[in-house]
């Protein structure tokens, strides 16, 4: 009985080592299995922009009407602040932050007024650029977008002295908070102290 076990073993040992030198798969030499590569996929959904769609502009008595329309997509609800600014001719006229207020009536499509004192500004082309970015954070800008129209300005009654740029007298938006560049370092100021209130509760508790 010994001698016939020891035969068996010995035939399984030459099977094997013969299965190796021809190279054929076994439990030992197993191929090893690839690693799946992880796909990242891009998001699918609309892309978060802003569209400046219409400068209007009426001329009054001295003065420049501007109504800027844009659409918010893919909605308002994306949005909570903006910056606009507002350019003459290439120089920067104004900064403000608008204030996405949200509600079940309102709309993605919004817009906002400015009125320009025009005294003194030369007759002839003159450029208004409307540039609106979203505010993240405090400083930081995305999702950036602009919009240039030329006006022929021809005043009412001539002046003895010319400027370069217009004052800006007045803005005013359709659901929107509208804050200067002096105005919103308050909120800022204001919503950091909010913050701060809020984490030491938290930490209390």
């Amino acid at each position: 009985m010994a001698m016939v076990r020891s035969t068996k073993t010995q035939r399984m040992r030459e099977k094997v080592h013969a299965s190796l030198k021809s190279g054929q798969t076994t439990w030992d030499n197993l191929p090893a299995t690839p690693k799946k590569e992880t796909i990242k996929t891009a998001e699918s959904g609309p892309k978060k922009q802003i569209a400046v769609t219409e400068i209007k502009t009426e001329t009054r008595e001295d003065e420049l009407a501007l109504t800027v329309s844009f659409k918010l997509l893919p909605s308002r609800k994306a949005f909570s602040k903006i910056t606009s600014d507002l350019l003459f001719d290439g120089h920067q006229l104004s900064s403000r932050c608008l204030r996405v207020i949200q509600g079940a009536l309102a709309v993605d499509d919004s817009e906002f007024t400015c009125v320009l004192d025009m005294k003194g500004i030369s007759a002839g082309p003159h450029t208004v650029k409307v540039e609106m970015c979203e505010l993240w954070g405090s400083e930081e800008k995305l999702n950036c977008t602009s919009k240039e129209v030329t006006i022929d300005y021809v005043p009412l009654r001539r002046e003895d002295r010319l400027i370069k740029i217009p004052i800006v007298k007045s803005i005013a938006g359709a659901d929107l908070e509208v804050a200067s560049k002096s105005e919103k370092g308050i909120y800022q100021e204001m919503e950091e102290s909010v913050k701060k209130e809020i984490t030491s509760k938290q930490d209390k508790w």
